[in-house]
C-alpha cells in the first residue's frame, strides 16, 4: 500500500466528490481513473511481475491478454511495443483498464497476490500504456490491406458490436453499425458512470472507428426503420449485438408508487446530464438523488454504480439492500469497498416486502434473511427469517436487479429467430451463427448480462465466424454459377 501511495499523482476531475474522503480513498483513487503514472512509475509497478511459469493472470482474462509480456515491455520502458501487444488481443484496452473487475480476473489471480505480497496493478498499467499511446499518436485508424466488396450489418454499438466492427473493418469489409441511441457506445456511454469511465474515452474510440470507414446509423430502430429480414437483404451477413436492457421487475405491495425507478433509467439520466443533455426527469428531481434518502436494491456492479452515483449527486443517505451476504455478492468486491469508503451503508441479508407511501414512496419494508443450503451453482439460497421485519426510510428507490433480453423476434419483425427460454438469442457456440442463414449473434444477447470484456471477446469471435462464413460462400460462388 505504501508503495502504491508513493507512486500516485492525483488528478481529480470529479468535483462533486466530498472532501472528507482523505486517506482511506487513496487506494480507490489509485485503482480508478485518478491515478496517473509517469513512465518510471509504470515501469516500477510492471517490474513486480514475477514472469511466473503459469501466467494465471492471462488464463483468467476473457480476451487472453498477453499480460506478462506487456508488463515486461513496460518495465523495460518500451511502451509503444507494450501497447501493440496489449491491443493485439483487446480492441479497447484503455476501457478494460478502467472498468474490468480485475480483482475477480487478472489481479485476483496474480501469483504475487496469492503469495500475499500485493497484486501487480495490471489494470492501472494497462490504462496507462494505452492512454500514453493515444497521447503520443500511436493509435491509428485501421488501414485494411485491401478493400472487400462484401458488407456486414451490425445491430448494436456496444462493446460486442464495436469489437466486431473493428475486427471486420481491419479485414476490409464494409461495416455498417445500427443503433437506436444517439451516441456510439451503448452501456459504455449511458450505463457506466463517468467517474469510472470518462465519456471522451468512448467517444474517441467511436471517432477512430468512423475514421477507419465504419458507418454508423444512429437513432435507427430495427423493426421500425427496417426489419431484420430487410437488413439481411442489404448485407452479406448480420450480427445481432444488442445487449440486454429489459429491467427485472420488483413485485410487492406499493411497487407502483412514484419514486421507484429502474437502475438504467437512473444511470442514463445522470450520464446524459453529464454529457450536456437536458433531461427533464433529472431536472424535476425524479431521477436525481440530491437531498434524498436513497435505497438501492441489488448486489451487482450496476447497484454499485447507482449507490456511488447517488453519493456524488448529494444524497442525504444511501443504503444498499441485498438479500445475500457479502461473500455471495455477484459484483466486484473492490466496488463494494469503494462504496463503503464513500459512505454507502450496506444492509446485508435483507429483502423488500413492500413499499410505503400513498403516491410517493416514503419507505421500504423489508425482512431479514439467513443463508440456507447451497443451490446447484454452489451459492447458498437465502431464506426469510420469521418476525424480522423492519423499515428503511426512502424518498428514492432504485431497482438494480439485473437485466433480461427484450423480445427480439417480435421487435425485429423476425418470428423465426430462435431464442432460449430466457429470451437470449440462440447461436452456434463455434460459429456464433443463429438458426437464420448469415445472421450471427454475440455478447449479452447470447450469454445474458455479463462483463464488458466478455462482450469484446464475443465480438471478436463473431467477427471471425462472419469472416469464415463470407469467405466460404465466396469460394463456392463460382461453382454455384457453373
Amino acid at each position: 500500500m505504501a508503495q502504491k501511495q508513493q507512486m500516485l499523482q492525483f488528478v481529480h476531475t470529479d468535483q462533486q466528490m466530498p472532501d472528507k474522503r482523505e486517506p482511506a480513498l487513496r487506494r480507490r483513487d489509485f485503482d480508478e481513473i485518478y491515478a496517473r503514472f509517469a513512465d518510471d512509475q509504470a515501469a516500477t509497478q510492471a517490474s513486480r511481475c514475477s514472469q511466473c511459469g503459469v501466467p494465471f493472470c492471462q488464463v483468467h482474462c476473457p480476451v487472453s491478454n498477453n499480460i506478462p509480456d506487456w508488463l515486461k515491455l513496460t518495465a523495460e520502458g518500451r511502451l509503444e511495443e507494450a501497447y501493440e501487444v496489449s491491443q493485439a488481443t483487446n480492441n479497447f484496452p484503455e476501457i478494460c483498464g478502467r472498468i474490468c473487475p480485475q480483482d475477480r480476473l487478472c489481479e485476483g489471480n496474480c501469483t504475487i497476490e496469492q503469495s500475499t505480497h500485493g497484486t501487480v496493478t495490471i489494470g492501472a498499467v494497462e490504462k496507462y500504456i494505452t492512454d500514453t499511446a493515444w497521447e503520443r499518436g500511436w493509435v491509428k485508424p485501421a488501414a485494411p490491406v485491401r478493400e472487400r466488396s462484401q458488407s456486414v450489418g451490425i445491430i448494436g454499438a456496444g462493446p460486442a458490436g464495436l469489437a466486431a466492427a473493428d475486427q471486420l473493418r481491419r479485414k476490409g469489409y464494409q461495416v455498417h453499425v445500427y443503433d437506436r441511441y444517439d451516441r456510439v457506445g451503448g452501456l459504455l456511454i449511458y450505463g457506466i458512470p463517468g467517474f469510472k469511465l470518462e465519456k471522451e474515452v468512448v467517444e474517441r474510440r467511436a471517432k477512430l472507428l468512423a475514421d477507419a470507414g465504419v458507418v454508423f446509423h444512429l437513432g435507427f430502430e430495427v423493426g421500425r426503420h427496417a426489419t431484420l429480414g430487410q437488413l439481411r437483404v442489404q448485407h452479406d451477413a448480420i450480427l445481432i449485438a444488442t445487449g440486454v436492457y429489459k429491467a427485472r421487475e420488483l413485485e410487492g405491495p406499493g411497487s407502483g408508487v412514484d419514486g421507484i425507478v429502474p437502475a438504467l433509467d437512473y444511470l442514463t439520466a445522470s450520464n446524459r446530464t453529464g454529457l450536456g443533455d437536458t433531461v427533464v426527469d433529472f431536472e424535476n428531481g425524479r431521477l436525481n438523488a440530491k437531498g434524498k434518502n436513497v435505497v438501492v436494491i441489488g448486489g451487482g456492479d450496476t447497484a454499485m454504480d447507482c449507490v456511488r452515483t447517488a453519493i456524488r449527486q448529494g444524497a442525504k443517505s444511501v443504503k444498499c439492500l441485498y438479500r445475500r451476504n457479502r461473500a455471495n455478492m455477484p459484483g466486484s468486491q473492490r466496488e463494494v469497498a469503494h462504496a463503503e469508503e464513500e459512505g454507502v451503508e450496506f444492509v446485508w441479508q435483507a429483502a423488500p416486502d413492500a413499499f410505503l407511501g400513498d403516491r410517493q414512496v416514503t419507505g421500504v419494508r423489508a425482512h431479514r434473511m439467513h443463508m440456507g443450503v447451497a443451490d446447484a451453482s454452489g451459492r447458498q439460497t437465502p431464506q426469510p427469517i420469521e418476525g424480522s421485519a423492519f423499515t428503511l426510510e426512502a424518498d428514492l428507490v432504485i431497482k438494480a436487479l439485473g437485466f433480461d433480453p427484450e423480445p427480439l423476434p417480435t421487435l425485429f419483425g423476425e418470428p423465426g429467430l430462435k431464442v432460449s427460454r430466457w429470451g437470449t438469442v440462440m447461436a452456434d457456440p463455434r460459429t456464433l451463427m443463429t438458426n437464420l442463414e448469415g445472421v450471427f449473434a454475440a455478447g449479452d444477447i447470447v450469454r445474458g448480462a455479463s462483463l464488458v470484456v466478455w462482450g469484446i471477446r464475443d465480438g471478436r469471435d463473431a467477427a471471425a465466424g462472419i469472416h469464415n462464413y463470407i469467405a466460404a460462400r465466396a469460394a463456392t460462388a463460382p461453382l454455384a454459377a457453373e
